[in-house]
């Protein structure tokens, strides 16, 4: 089934699609609890929420960096993203970055 025109998309967790901005904005809103219960230190979106190209298939990509060593706050955090936002959210720790793809995620991330 396709879109019908004036319905609202949906993205991957069946939540109303966001687009770039209002994504930005719900985690900028969250920065202080993010900071404080998850230890994150920096956080920004990169793939297609970043260019805004969000499809009702998409995921939201996020690099996230910590204060500290984080273990299950690392689940935890992705789990609460993706309530948060009503769409599947793929966090990724800046550590983990390859340096071929690092180097695209880095030039195209957009920090919050």
């Amino acid at each position: 089934m396709g879109h019908e025109i004036g319905e609202p998309r949906t993205g991957a967790a069946g939540g109303q699609l966001l687009t770039s901005a209002q994504i930005q904005s719900r985690i900028r809103e969250m920065k202080p609890e993010l900071e404080k219960r998850f230890h994150v230190k920096s956080i920004g979106l990169f793939g297609s929420a970043a260019r805004d190209e969000m499809r009702p298939d998409s995921d939201i990509d996020i690099l996230v960096e910590f204060t500290q060593p984080v273990g299950f706050e690392y689940l935890e955090l992705e789990d609460f993203l993706t309530e948060a936002l009503g769409t599947k959210v793929d966090l990724v720790p800046r550590k983990a970055l390859k340096p071929l793809i690092g180097k695209r995620i880095l030039a195209e991330v957009v920090n919050i």
